[in-house]
């Protein structure tokens, strides 16, 4: 978050606010400013392959809200909406809201090809991270985008795509949004979370067609609105190129913030493997499975300072997890970087000495 565009930003807000007309600072359209949602239609279209008009952009307050909105669409649009299916490893809290608003919660495994398309059945929607599947890292394969796609189609189905870390990828040309495969069965969603910060709470569901009945009907009592004036700042930063320019600097230092993480595990963590590194701002640091605990290990990384989280809660059953941490090489400040980095494989390297010794002691 050090690397939010401050100047940038306070230039964007200077502009906005010397010409913003009086009307606009009033009551606006349940689906965002029409000045965001020309911008973003444009943006999405030149940089992730997305197929919309800004009548089918709505700006949303985060991913939640978003997913919370596709919950209602499907209870209007369809008599018995039934289940919505999620990646298993996937980010625990989503699967519970969505049961909260009536729905169920269906997980589906994930291989190195992504969601595995062909267990799937007949549920309303399904949930996933094509571009860089949260916490695995893989990305779906052209084969599974396309068996996602003729599911949907043959099923009635939606697939909502959650285009996370979709900007950041380093080591191949980009992967295009799904959405552009099938936009009358797609709802794309996308945040400014990653590429600005969370706290900016915007983010946009691109729906279909077929749906915007049932999202006019939703909305009608919906007051997670994001504040106009941040819409049209983020509407200037779309428009002058200042959101591209900011994401090929963030590239750039994510790029060599990843290639450090991996020279140092392959130099000193010989018997662990990176993976998911192909994109995004997080790795997975995958280890021997009789290497240790995974309570045992975070515990001891916490008590030298160490953040990073264990892969478990991410599944359904925690307990078929492998033994993997989850590390967000963006989280440090770029002069705090290596020295956490430092400090993580320099733990790492103690634990694993410590452990042989311990388990020859056993009974």
């Amino acid at each position: 978050m050090a690397a939010f565009p401050r100047q940038e930003w306070l230039a964007a807000t200077r502009h906005v606010l010397q010409r913003v007309p009086n009307s606009a600072l009033g009551y606006r359209d349940r689906a965002g400013a029409l000045e965001l949602r020309e911008a973003l239609a444009g943006y999405l279209g030149r940089v992730r392959g997305v197929v919309t008009t800004p009548g089918h952009v709505v700006v949303c307050a985060g991913f939640a809200h978003a997913l919370r909105l596709v919950c209602q669409i499907l209870h209007h649009h369809s008599t018995s909406p039934g289940s919505i299916a999620f990646e298993d490893p996937a980010e625990p809290d989503y699967p519970a809201m969505v049961e909260q608003t009536g729905l169920r919660a269906r997980r589906i495994p994930v291989d190195r090809d992504g969601l595995i398309v062909d267990e799937l059945t007949n549920e309303s929607a399904v949930v996933v991270t094509p571009a860089h599947q949260y916490p695995l890292g893989v990305t779906l394969s052209p084969v599974r985008r396309v068996g996602l796609v003729s599911w949907a189609r043959r099923a009635g189905g939606f697939i909502v795509e959650d285009d996370y870390d979709g900007e950041f990828r380093y080591d191949r040309q980009p992967v295009g949004a799904l959405q552009g495969m099938a936009p009358d069965r797609v709802l794309y969603v996308g945040t400014a979370s990653k590429i600005l910060a969370p706290g900016l709470r915007l983010a946009w569901l691109v729906l279909p067609t077929g749906l915007l009945t049932s999202l006019w009907e939703v909305t009608r009592q919906d007051e997670s609105y994001v504040s106009v004036i941040d819409q049209l700042i983020f509407a200037r930063f779309l428009e002058t190129g200042a959101l591209d320019r900011h994401v090929r600097r963030c590239r750039t230092r994510y790029r060599r913030r990843r290639d450090l993480l991996g020279e140092a595990v392959t130099r000193q963590l010989p018997h662990a493997r990176l993976s998911g590194i192909a994109a995004g701002l997080h790795a997975v640091l995958r280890l021997p499975q009789d290497w240790d605990q995974e309570s045992a290990l975070l515990g001891f990384l916490a008590g030298r300072g160490i953040h990073v989280e264990g892969i478990s809660p991410f599944y359904h059953q925690p307990a078929q997890a492998p033994l993997a941490l989850v590390i967000g090489y963006a989280t440090p400040a770029d002069h705090a970087y290596s020295g956490a980095l430092g400090a993580l494989i320099t733990a790492l390297r103690e634990r694993s000495r410590r452990l042989p010794a311990a388990r020859t002691e056993r009974p």
